[in-house]
């Protein structure tokens, strides 16, 4: 062997080391180098998860009583009612729900509007309370539970099958003058409620007139 084939051996074999040298100090900086990521204490991540739950809305858990009490309209300052009866896993229910809320919205103030959930009772602090949050729905929210449901569904309306979502509309005396079974049409029920608003206001003002 001559001594150029000495020398370009000694060469590779220099740059052969050279490039073993590199990327082990690549591999040892990806494994052991990276920076360890600080762990969230257990405390802090439940503090978090408490006050996720406690930002939800409150559902109230209401049985047949207390149903019937709802339905109630009585003295001079009472105001229509609009009452749905829904479920999360009712899937129409869901669709409307947010032409609710904007009906909510709009006739804030002007009439008494209320939810009642028909869900498992456990859901009252889970999906039931995290659908509303989703909806941005600010109407007050009830659960019904009770162990006769044919009894609270007649207490209603006798008209009412039992079927979700079902849509009830009372005025101030407590008459019922509109009810809908199955997904609401929106502007026949702010047409209902218009209708419910001005008969108030007229009788206001004939009675104004009157004394």
């Amino acid at each position: 062997m001559n001594k150029n084939s000495i020398n370009r051996t000694r060469i590779k074999n220099i740059f052969l080391f050279g490039l073993v040298l590199i990327f082990t100090q690549i591999f040892v900086t990806e494994t052991f180098g990276q920076t360890p990521k600080p762990k969230v204490p257990v405390k802090e991540t439940l503090a978090k998860t408490d006050s996720a739950v406690s930002n939800l809305p409150k559902v109230m858990q209401i049985d047949e009583i207390a149903l019937k009490n709802l339905l109630e309209r009585d003295g001079e300052n009472a105001k229509p009612l609009l009452i749905n009866f829904w479920a999360t896993w009712c899937d129409p229910c869901r669709e409307e729900f947010p032409e609710l809320v904007k009906i909510d919205a709009d006739y804030k103030g002007k009439i008494d509007f209320i939810t009642i959930s028909l869900d498992d009772a456990a859901e009252i602090n889970r999906e039931v309370p995290k659908f509303l949050v989703n909806m941005k729905a600010g109407m007050p929210a009830y659960l019904l539970k009770t162990d006769n449901e044919e009894a609270a569904i007649a207490s209603v309306t006798k008209d009412w099958q039992g079927g979700l979502p079902f849509t009830v509309l009372l005025n101030e005396k407590g008459e019922i003058v509109y009810i809908r079974q199955g997904k609401i049409k929106p502007e026949i029920v702010r047409s209902e409620i218009d209708k419910i608003l001005l008969m108030t206001t007229t009788k206001q003002t004939q009675n104004a007139v009157e004394n």
